[in-house]
């Protein structure tokens, strides 16, 4: 099968959370003997911080402007077996005409942030990369998030036909238990891009333990932080920590955090990437309560749950045997039902599911 994707991003994992998932379903897809092109616009912020420079096995299109690559990417779905367009692509509207107007491609398109779009939806605020048609036309959509609350406002806002959920997932290849490094080493550790919606959540459950625990150290990984975060002296920093260095960054961790975008909290049923990342990578995992994480994780046996400072002082106070014990039940969980591998074989099964179903858009546009 011959895929083509209009995304964000795949080649730096810088400040996003698509590139690290891109790569792994990607890979897997070639792996399975699927060929998959990808169209990313090249931006500076993005290009300053490469961490891929080629999609092995598969190809990847960097442009500058839309009309540079618009008669390459025409040419490129002629031969496809299914286009998709995602969320926060820059040209998400160019690449939804283009998709939309053939009539030989599946047609998908992939919101990897469900709860922002949704969010902008319900706030009368446009969406830069749904345009007028919205996603009526769309053969297939796919929901970062699950639970019917998204299907129902898809289908009422956006003309939506056929939602699944297809979550996030880690390539075991790349997040796996690593050997600890002493400028990594913290106590409790927190790995995410700096986001305003969840500062008052990592203040209460990270910044404020920093606090009240000035003998430990306390470890942030992400980028875009700003000068004026609440920093401590028991909190060090790393500006910009590619894939690679994942495994090492949790290997020295006793503990580490996630903390949910709060669209993503409020909505429920969206489990960020970094989730699964860090079980694969075999460290125990204090996260905040949202609904429907009881269907991922096992709360108490393979993650631990904190809704004030008092809880993660608590779990900071565990015993290593007590932590080992949940981060080898989380890790087992993950490579058993989110591996990047098995949602590569989800993503072709659902696939040709859709094609089995008549589809009225194709239907017309074949007539």
């Amino acid at each position: 099968m011959k895929i083509v994707i209009f995304g964000l991003t795949i080649s730096s994992s810088w400040g996003n959370g698509h590139a690290t998932l891109w790569r792994g379903l990607c890979k897997h897809l070639i792996r399975a003997g699927h060929h998959v092109t990808f169209f990313e616009r090249d931006v500076p912020y993005y290009a300053g911080a490469r961490d891929l420079h080629e999609l092995a096995g598969g190809r990847l299109v960097l442009f500058s402007r839309w009309q540079d690559i618009k008669t390459t990417a025409r040419a490129e779905l002629r031969d496809a077996d299914a286009a998709i367009v995602t969320s926060y692509c820059p040209d998400g509207i160019d690449a939804t005409d283009l998709v939309l107007d053939q009539d030989h491609a599946l047609r998908v398109f992939y919101d990897l942030d469900t709860p922002v779009t949704l969010q902008a939806l319900r706030a009368g605020e446009p969406v830069s990369y749904i345009g007028p048609r919205g996603l009526g036309e769309f053969d297939l959509v796919l929901s970062f998030t699950g639970g019917d609350r998204v299907r129902r406002e898809f289908a009422e806002r956006l003309g939506a036909a056929d939602v699944v959920p297809f979550y996030g997932h880690v390539d075991p290849d790349v997040h796996r238990p690593g050997e600890p490094q002493p400028h990594y080493r913290a106590a409790l550790s927190y790995l995410g891009t700096y986001a305003a919606d969840r500062q008052d959540t990592l203040e209460r459950l990270f910044v404020e333990a920093a606090r009240r625990r000035p003998e430990l150290r306390f470890l942030i990984g992400g980028a875009q932080y700003p000068q004026d975060f609440p920093w401590s002296n028991n909190i060090y920093f790393v500006r910009h920590l590619p894939p690679a260095e994942h495994p090492a960054f949790y290997a020295s961790s006793r503990l580490t955090l996630n903390v949910t975008r709060r669209a993503m909290a409020e909505m429920g049923w969206c489990p960020s990437g970094r989730l699964f990342e860090a079980a694969a990578c075999g460290v125990p995992i204090l996260s905040d309560r949202w609904e429907g994480l009881e269907h991922f994780f096992i709360p108490g046996e393979e993650i631990l749950l904190a809704e004030d400072t008092d809880d993660v002082l608590r779990a900071v106070d565990l015993n290593d045997a007590e932590l080992h014990s949940l981060a080898r039940r989380a890790r087992e969980r993950v490579l058993a039902q989110h591996s990047s591998a098995q949602r590569a074989t989800e993503l072709i099964a659902l696939f040709s599911q859709t094609r089995s179903r008549p589809s009225p858009m194709r239907a017309t546009l074949e007539a």
